[in-house]
C-alpha cells in the first residue's frame, strides 16, 4: 500500500498506472480521504464489496425477523414491527 496526498494524485497523468493500493490523505489537513484500488484488484475488491453488502442484509432481516418475533401482528390488529 502507498500512502500518498490528494495533491499527488491532481498532478500525476500516470500516477493510477499502478498495482498497489494507494491510501489517499490531504496533506494540510492531515486527515485520511480514503484508498484508490487499481484495475489489477477488481475482482478481489468486487467480492469483497459483495461480501460486506450480504452482511449488511443479513443485519437488517435478522433485526426485521427479531422485531416480528417480539411484536406478533395479531389478527385485525396493524402494527410494522419494528422498534
Amino acid at each position: 500500500m502507498i500512502n500518498t496526498t490528494l495533491a499527488n494524485l491532481r498532478k500525476s497523468t500516470s500516477f493510477f498506472d499502478t498495482q498497489e493500493i494507494l491510501h489517499i490523505f490531504d496533506g494540510r489537513k492531515k486527515e485520511e480521504i480514503g484508498y484508490f484500488v487499481p484495475k489489477y484488484f477488481h475482482k478481489e475488491f468486487e467480492e469483497f464489496i459483495k461480501t460486506i453488502e450480504k452482511k449488511k442484509k443479513q443485519k437488517l432481516l435478522q433485526r426485521v425477523a427479531k422485531a416480528q418475533k417480539d411484536d406478533p401482528i395479531e389478527q385485525g390488529s396493524e402494527n410494522d414491527g419494528l422498534v
